[in-house]
């Protein structure tokens, strides 16, 4: 792994496995012998996957119940909560971390088509010059800033192992140096082999599309008939077989191949706030708003923290370590918007303050 124009953090990254030196070395293996390799371990293996695919990934058919009074109750509105949270933020400094898919954007068919609406842009936009934000996303990180065209935010694709901070001159770039850290960077190698792989075993099923997202390669099978699940599920899973170095885990309608490496999105998020000077601080409130499985492990760091609030976008009851929850992006925007307002008046009212204590200390001196 080269070193050149990374920082690295001390106590982030342990240690794993490391995968063959030599690209050469990968197990390449025809889609018919892989059909032919399949176990029973293999069976059960992909089983489970398939439920769970199901379950995070409801149709039509099979939706699960709206939000629940009970689920409400224990994950309210972050809008109806607003005051509440803006008032334990007092003090503080906060700081922004959002999911993109499902969070800034809708969820669409074609995930190459996952554009930023133009109003949510600004107001990201105005959200960046209060706060220091950063997007923390499963995408590339050179995709997701080709949707959202921000210079000034802090960027994580690829479930955090790909982080790059803003440029110089901008309010939030602590220190002048611009942020970049890739734990998983000897990894590429082999994720270039199994994205490659993937798109030949899973050419034939209809629907099915194959993502490279640099350190991790997503199967997105949103447009896949529910009925050929378990077969993509197979081919995933004996591609996988020959990749001891990586796992996977699921999505919305999204299966995810990435590194055995303990680094995923609550490690991001330390790492930046350590990047933006506020390890181990009292005074700093970080919010986390997201849709997916894979941002539950930064609520569930933020809650083991005890600092600043994790918020689920759902609109279905789901287990979360998050705090409160919105159902959809409009409902996010609206709570940005809301915060933005709420910090500009904020400062309107220091500013007021400020200027008559200067009023008062010059009547003093007539």
């Amino acid at each position: 792994m080269t070193n050149q124009n990374v920082v690295a953090v001390s106590g982030f990254i342990t240690a794993a496995q490391k995968p063959p030196a030599v690209p050469g070395t990968y197990i390449t293996i025809s889609k018919k012998k892989l059909l032919q390799n399949l176990d029973i371990n293999s069976t059960a293996r992909i089983n489970s996957w398939v439920d769970s695919m199901r379950a995070s990934s409801p149709t039509h058919i099979n939706s699960p119940p709206p939000l629940s009074d009970d689920w409400t109750m224990n994950h309210p509105s972050a809008l109806d909560m607003f005051e509440r949270i803006t008032n334990a933020s007092k003090g503080k400094q906060i700081v922004m971390f959002m999911d993109y898919d499902g969070t800034l954007s809708p969820i669409v068919d074609d995930p190459d088509r996952a554009f930023m609406p133009e109003p949510m842009r600004a107001t990201v936009r105005k959200l960046a010059r209060y706060f220091p934000t950063a997007i923390v996303t499963g995408r590339c990180r050179d995709k997701v800033y080709s949707f959202v065209r921000l210079a000034e935010l802090y960027y994580a694709g690829s479930h955090g192992m790909d982080i790059k901070g803003p440029s110089k001159g901008f309010k939030h770039n602590k220190g002048g140096e611009s942020v970049l850290f890739q734990p998983a960077s000897e990894y590429l190698p082999m994720i270039d082999e199994v994205y490659k792989t993937l798109l030949e075993v899973t050419r034939d099923t209809p629907g099915a599309k194959v993502e490279n997202n640099k350190f991790c390669v997503s199967v997105h099978f949103r447009c896949v008939d529910e009925k050929k699940w378990s077969e993509l599920a197979k081919q995933v899973g004996l591609v996988l077989e020959g990749y001891p170095d990586l796992r996977l885990t699921e999505g919305r309608k999204v299966l995810e191949i990435r590194p055995t490496i303990k680094w995923d999105k609550g490690k991001a998020l330390e790492f930046l706030l350590e990047s933006l000077g506020y390890a181990n601080c009292a005074d700093v409130f970080p919010i986390y708003i997201g849709d997916d499985r894979s941002d539950e492990d930064a609520f569930k760091v933020l809650r083991e923290k005890g600092q600043g609030f994790g918020i689920l976008v759902s609109k279905t009851p789901k287990d979360t370590s998050a705090s409160y929850s919105l159902q959809e992006p409009s409902e996010v925007m609206a709570f940005l918007r809301r915060l933005v307002d709420w910090k500009r008046l904020s400062f309107r009212r220091q500013f007021r303050s400020k200027g008559r204590l200067e009023e008062s200390k010059y009547l003093l001196t007539i």
